[in-house]
């Protein structure tokens, strides 16, 4: 073999590499052992102990919570420590992490996000919230289309603006924001759309930035945020992320803050008394309406501070003080509203008749006060009065009625957490535009800094520090408002409304209060030093893996994986003897440098990217046995062993590279249509594909010249399989129209199933949520979806069984088109309500939930998703895009390989061939096998890598038929394809067994989440080997006129044997 040296240094250094690489992965494994010995010793179990005081269920829920706590203390603590010493250079712990092999979201649990920063929201403001009636047509319009297409929303803007009015320009409405861009009143609505565009995408990479510097300071391990080709979408992936509600609101706040003047309720409370008469009077609101929009914001949550003080120079003892008094004053509704005119109580009449007569004020308690004589009395406070979070959204609705009668400087906006005294209670406060375009006294964006502290009394605040502009305004602002409140608004809620004791000359200000806890404060501060997002980004896809069902994941995976090659390594010797051991050193090899090249890359591996390694471990074989069958031709041919080592391996080679290239083109495709775990199963098969082209071809051919020169005994088969299949003559050719009916009748059953029964589509491509729910016995689905249609009024959800009967897998579009943020936790909620009584033991809403996940939580939300309809259209048509540029790029390379593009067709009609049989069975056997069968984008991901396999081993038959056809050129493409067909049997029976047999265990033991994909597998390596001998050869034949050849040929020797003269 020449370059033999060159080969040998670049093996030995790239295993040096790798095992550099991998070496990281061990020291972190060995330190997070210490951590969970640490976090789990007996001072854990003692404080446990005590703490629960004899109470078993609260002793294991501290548990849970001191063992996290102590586990994340030790790791932070040996952060900076040098823990790897390598003579050259030292590692501290961070330094190892950041280097080890990342592990996905169903490997190691945690958050997977998609937001998409709302373009529209950017055009509006660019365009200065215009009220031009064809501009306000045309957003409606663009954002109708963006539902349904995947083309940007600005085009989508430039389209709809046309479409209302081919003669409006844009230059009018923009004119202003983008004088100094060079639009003039002249400008073409073409450029004013470029100028946009460019707005949108500098305001897309602001969010960007923003965003990442959220995520590195809120200190997660291996965080990964790229933007997406698509327009305004950024992926974001949380490994371990253990309250995903807190991540939503870090990721989706713009973090708008804004300083405004407020009204005191003395000031408005005949407002308040005339838009309670005229509701009354009008009877306009509808029952039912305010009922269902009451329900959908019943269990809304929020997270952050509440009623807090300006801590600046000045002493606001006075301010608590104020606050108190007001706040005990105001806490009977019924009995302020006793002293109105009517004189009748509610306990005289029923609350529905109650309602009608005070149809506000029986859902808001206004904040009168009692003087000394027992008279109400507005008080002097921006709280114009409390309601309980269920009842926000019907005053929503009847204040947004009476619009009109309030003063049209005043905005009312519910502060952001309920009292920890009263957890059920918002408070309405009044807040008063201070300018003509009903904007804030003053905007966030003249913070420069914010951090976490503690105010006066010791309770957690964050600090906040103005530039001098903010400075002046600030000190001018207070300076007036002595006496008076300042509300302090973060993305529409009142964080605190103090009452101002004195002028705040520093620029300094503060938030705090008794709400907030430490973790809110460092979020707060972490989002208002990141600044202001351009404009609201809001999740359109979410995936949510307790650590739990991870944990399960990764043995399961790790069981299927060491089994199946454990089978593979086997075979291999019982097959091929002392060749055996050669071939399985070469796939250990193999798998060591595939991991050494994901740890470089920083690649994650997920449970389809280990189903991937599994895969590329089966179909790495087939290198291996090519060149095995090939030997041992040459040795039946007669030829010595190092003379047919050498051809062996030179004839092994066309075939051997055609079949990875055209696997590796799919793999290509996969990785560049797909997202998330799909690309990880592309990464991986990638990596696999081109390791195992190196280590079959040169790793065990350097190992076998050792051998050789060495003179060590090489066999390449047993006694049983010297001759297994070598001297096979079945005609194929003859049989093709049996196998083409055969074929015809699949098709037909298959066709048929898809056009009655249909397919069962994942929410990929429907959107939707998702559910992993376990319980603690085994459940009734029908029940359950019973049970479930009334919470989600009447919207049936989907229930199946998981895995075992204790799990079950819930999908529902209620509400998917909600894009508020507590969403989330109402359909939450819901299903607690609903499912917990299916429950033998009581489980209660925090265990039951995945806003918070526990190491050791086997019951409740394990897992969820959430994909919006948008990017679902987008992931169908990424779908559709790659399987066609597959089999394109499939039909090309095949025809300009092959020289003839019959062989192209003959390849993409046996893959068009495997794929309707595929998706038909998978639509068959729906409902019919105990485990799922979604269209998804893992089903996509196993269709492209059976279009990949299959066209392997076409591409390998087809390339014998072309070298018989240069060694026998005399013969008949008939004669010419069955040889190639039966020669190269023993190949094809031996690596379709060997990836069977590998996909068998993973089906078996890799666990519930995969086995939909690997079933889809199996049917099409099973289809795809089939194919590949009796549909793609005879095709060929077929298109290159085999029969037509074949009559011509009897036709000739006819006439020879006519001419041929008789004897006499």
């Amino acid at each position: 073999m020449q370059n033999r040296g060159a080969i040998k240094f670049f093996a030995i250094a790239f295993a040096l590499v790798c095992l550099y690489q991998l070496s990281f992965t061990f020291v972190t494994s060995r330190v997070e052992k210490k951590a969970k010995d640490y976090a789990t010793n007996e001072i854990a179990v003692q404080q446990a102990n005590e703490l629960a005081d004899g109470n078993k269920a609260l002793e294991s829920y501290l548990m849970d919570s001191i063992v996290s706590a102590r586990e994340t203390y030790y790791l932070d603590s040996i952060s900076n420590v040098e823990v790897y010493n390598i003579l050259v250079t030292n590692y501290t712990f961070k330094e190892c992490k950041e280097r080890e092999i990342n592990l996905g979201l169903d490997l190691k649990g945690g958050m997977n996000v998609v937001l998409e920063v709302s373009v529209g929201d950017i055009v509006n403001a660019l365009g200065g919230n215009s009220q031009d009636p064809v501009f306000r047509e045309a957003m409606s319009l663009a954002y109708q289309k963006q539902k349904n297409s995947g083309r940007g929303f600005v085009t989508l803007f430039g389209e709809s603006f046309n479409e209302v009015d081919p003669n409006a320009r844009l230059a009018s409405i923009f004119l202003y924001e983008f004088k100094d861009k060079g639009i003039t009143t002249n400008s073409t609505n073409e450029e004013v759309l470029s100028v946009i565009n460019q707005e949108a995408d500098e305001a897309i990479d602001r969010s960007y930035q923003i965003l990442r510097t959220r995520i590195d300071r809120f200190g997660v391990a291996q965080p990964n945020i790229q933007k997406l080709s698509t327009t305004g979408r950024i992926a974001i992936e949380l490994p371990g992320i253990k309250d995903p509600q807190r991540v939503r609101k870090l990721l989706q706040g713009t973090a708008k803050l804004e300083f405004w003047e407020t009204y005191n309720f003395s000031e408005l409370y005949t407002f308040f008394d005339e838009a309670n008469a005229t509701l009354r009077t009008e009877e306009v609101l509808d029952e039912e309406t305010l009922e269902a929009e009451a329900e959908k914001t019943e269990e809304k949550e929020t997270t952050t501070a509440d009623d807090n003080t300006i801590a600046g120079d000045t002493d606001d003892s006075a301010t608590i003080s104020e606050e108190d008094e007001n706040r005990e004053s105001t806490n009977k509704l019924l009995e302020q509203i006793a002293a109105d005119t009517t004189g009748d109580t509610p306990e005289e009449t029923s609350f529905d008749d109650y309602a009608k007569r005070y149809p506000l004020y029986a859902y808001l308690q206004p904040s009168y006060a009692q003087d000394e004589s027992g008279n109400p009395y507005p008080a002097s406070t921006a709280r114009v009065g409390v309601a309980a979070i269920k009842d926000t959204a019907r005053i929503n609705n009847m204040i947004k009625f009476v619009r009109d009668i309030f003063p049209r400087d005043l905005k009312l906006v519910w502060s952001v957490k309920p009292n920890p005294n009263t957890p059920d209670i918002l408070e309405l406060i009044a807040l008063k535009a201070s300018y003509r375009d009903g904007s804030a006294a003053l905007g966030g964006d003249v913070i420069v800094d914010a951090r976490q502290d503690y105010d006066q009394n010791g309770g957690i605040a964050v600090d906040m520090q103005m530039n001098s502009q903010g400075a002046k305004v600030w000190k001018r602002l207070t300076g007036e408002s002595i006496g008076k409140q300042i509300a302090i608004v973060l993305d529409n809620y009142v964080y605190s409304y103090p009452v101002v004791n004195g002028e705040i000359p520093s620029g300094r200000s503060s938030i705090s209060g008794g709400n907030m806890d430490l973790n809110e404060a460092q979020d707060l501060a972490n989002i208002l030093k990141a600044g202001k997002l351009p404009a609201p980004a809001r999740i359109v896809e979410e995936a949510v893996v307790g650590p739990s069902l991870g944990r399960e994941a990764v043995n399961a995976g790790m069981n299927s994986f060491i089994l199946a090659f454990i089978l593979v390594l086997a075979y291999m010797i019982v097959y091929y003897h002392r060749a055996g051991f050669v071939a399985n050193f070469a796939l250990i090899t193999n798998m060591f440098f595939l991991f050494g090249v994901l740890a470089s890359l920083g690649a994650v591996l997920t449970l389809p990217g280990m189903a991937g390694i599994v895969l590329t471990l089966g179909m790495a074989v087939d290198a291996n046995v090519i060149i095995f069958e090939r030997i041992k031709e040459e040795i039946r041919a007669g030829k010595g062993l190092r003379l047919a080592i050498a051809d062996g391996y030179k004839n092994a080679y066309s075939a051997i590279i055609d079949g990875n290239v055209t696997t590796l083109l799919t793999g290509i495709v996969l990785y560049v249509f797909g997202t998330g775990p799909v690309q990880g199963f592309a990464t991986t098969l990638i990596i696999g594909l081109l390791s195992s082209l190196f280590t079959s071809i040169f790793i065990s051919r350097m190992i076998f010249t050792w051998m050789l020169n060495t003179n060590k005994k090489i066999n390449f088969s047993t006694k049983f399989t010297a001759n297994v299949l070598a001297n096979t003559k079945f005609n194929f050719i003859e049989s093709r129209k049996k196998a083409y009916i055969f074929s015809a009748i699949l098709i037909l059953i298959s066709i048929g199933s898809l056009f009655t029964k249909g397919l069962s589509f994942g929410i990929d491509f429907t959107g939707g949520r998702t559910y992993v729910i376990r319980f603690d016995n085994d459940i009734d689905t029908e029940e359950a979806r019973r049970i479930l249609t009334t919470e989600f009024d009447n919207n049936a959800p989907e229930v199946k069984t998981f895995g075992a009967n204790s799990q079950i897998k819930v999908t529902t579009k209620y509400l998917i088109d909600d894009d508020r943020v507590e969403v989330d936790s109402i359909i939450q909620v819901k299903l607690h309500n609903g499912l917990k009584s299916l429950y033998l033991d009581k489980i209660k809403y925090y265990d039951f939930s995945s806003d918070t996940e526990g190491e050791n939580k086997l019951l409740g939300i394990l897992s969820s998703q959430k994909i919006g309809p948008t990017i679902a259209y987008d992931i169908r048509n990424k779908a559709y895009f790659a399987i066609f540029f597959a089999l394109i790029i499939i039909f090309i390379y095949i025809a300009v390989r092959f020289k003839k593009w019959q062989f192209g067709v003959a390849g993409v009609a046996a893959l068009f061939h495997d794929t309707i049989i595929t998706i038909g069975l998978f639509s068959l056997f729906y409902g019919v096998l105990p485990f799922s069968m979604e269209i998804d984008q893992a089903f996509i991901a196993a269709i492209l890598t059976i279009i990949g396999y299959s066209i392997n081993d076409t591409v390998i038959i087809f390339d014998r038929i072309r070298e018989n056809t240069k060694l026998f050129p005399k013969h008949s493409i008939k004669s010419n394809i069955n040889i190639g067909l039966n020669s190269t049997l023993a190949r094809t029976i031996n690596t379709s067994g060997t990836t069977i047999v590998v996909l068998l265990v993973i089906f078996i033991f890799g666990g519930e989440v995969i086995r939909g994909f690997i079933f889809a597998l199996l049917i099409g390596v099973m289809v795809g080997t089939y194919s590949s001998l009796f549909t793609a050869s005879p095709i060929a034949y077929d298109l290159l006129g085999g029969d037509k050849q074949e009559r011509e040929v009897a036709d000739r020797e006819a006439r020879l044997k006519a001419k041929k003269p008789r004897k006499k």
